[in-house]
């Protein structure tokens, strides 16, 4: 399963745009210190990391205008197959602040609408890709005009052509999605307590809210817990691995990070120890960066020996 060939799905991809300052002052002029633009989306933060390993990957969804020529550019630079469909209307941008202070201000744009036979294009062409792929990745929300089963829609096919999938994404997406049972999910505290309908105040809230998830047919639930780290809820039971200590500079990504690890987990068949050691470890080595989307390889294999695994 190593060799195994990734699909990729972001159906509401931006061209990320990083500033750095010294510090951010809402209501007045801000200056920034330097700006780095690159090919985004959760979906495609996700492919780049794979390829950084070596693995194959084709990334669809929808790109339109100069900026999604430019994404598209920046994709085959990658060596990222690209699969999107195109569409008129641009493609947004998502603005990342990133102070010396530790503070990093996201400014997220709508995304462009999709029509209906832009979006009967989508699933024509994804009909085609998940039949070729070995392992499937629904990241991030979905631009205006997509349904909130979209996601429901594309792990019951995949799932129909035994395809492992693993779903990261948030609110109705997520609820809906989780119907249609994954492989994997991979919600945060405040999406999981979302899809619950109330407040998580402790791990063991969160471990009785991801055997809900379990019990409604979800093989797997990843928990990130930002700097205090990762929970995996799957067949062995409930794991929780520390985040290991690394300086922070830049946050923005590291569930991406914690994705593509759980991907390649998964088609190299490791068990959930494994799995959750090395997804801790390559979201504390991406934190480490001040680029997104991007783990240092040694720096990943250096953590991954101080991170300990807590049955819970």
């Amino acid at each position: 399963m190593e060799n195994m060939k990734y699909l990729t799905v972001t159906l509401n991809p931006a061209v990320d745009k990083t500033y750095r300052t010294q510090e951010l002052f809402c209501g007045r002029v801000n200056r920034m210190r330097s700006v780095d633009n690159m090919p985004g989306g959760k979906g495609i933060n996700v492919s780049r990391i794979l390829i950084q390993y070596g693995a194959q990957v084709t990334a669809t969804g929808f790109l339109g205008g100069y900026p999604g020529k430019w994404i598209a550019s920046g994709l085959e630079k990658l060596g990222i197959e690209n699969a999107f469909v195109e569409i008129e209307e641009e493609t947004r941008s998502s603005i990342n602040v990133v102070a010396d202070d530790g503070y990093v201000t996201e400014i997220l744009e709508p995304g462009p609408l999709i029509g209906e036979e832009q979006l009967s294009a989508f699933l024509e062409r994804f009909s085609g890709l998940v039949r070729e792929c070995g392992l499937l990745i629904l990241s991030g929300s979905a631009a205006r005009g997509i349904p909130a089963d979209i996601y429901a829609r594309l792990i019951r096919e995949a799932r129909e052509a035994g395809k492992e999938v693993i779903l990261d994404t948030s609110q109705d997406l997520l609820r809906e999605g989780i119907k249609a049972a994954p492989s994997l999910v991979k919600p945060n505290r405040r999406e999981l307590e979302y899809v619950i309908g109330h407040r998580l105040q402790d791990r063991e809230d969160l471990k009785e809210a991801a055997e809900v998830l379990r019990k409604n047919g979800v093989h797997r639930v990843a928990v990130s817990l930002g700097s205090k780290g990762l929970m995996l809820m799957g067949e062995s039971g409930c794991l929780y691995a520390p985040a290991p200590s690394v300086k922070t500079v830049n946050t923005v990504g590291c569930g991406d990070s914690v994705v593509a690890s759980l991907a390649m987990s998964l088609a190299s068949g490791a068990d959930e120890e494994e799995m959750l050691r090395r997804a801790a470890a390559a979201s504390a080595a991406s934190a480490a960066v001040f680029e997104s989307g991007v783990v240092p390889m040694d720096l990943a294999d250096s953590l991954y020996e101080q991170v300990s695994v807590i049955r819970i």
